[in-house]
């Protein structure tokens, strides 16, 4: 395992890069969803005023 884990390393960086940029992107995503959800809430309350 030590001899995978040495000879391979670089693969092993690349995945836990790969995880945590996915991370911040579905991040983002759920964000955007929220922020766009809470502007048609405003632009309802403001229609109705």
């Amino acid at each position: 395992m030590e001899q995978f884990l040495s000879q391979n390393a670089i693969y092993i960086v690349m995945i836990i890069v790969l995880i945590v940029w996915a991370g911040i992107f579905s991040y983002m995503l759920s964000l955007d969803k929220r922020i766009k959800k809470a502007e048609k809430e405003l632009k309802g309350e403001k229609n109705e005023k």
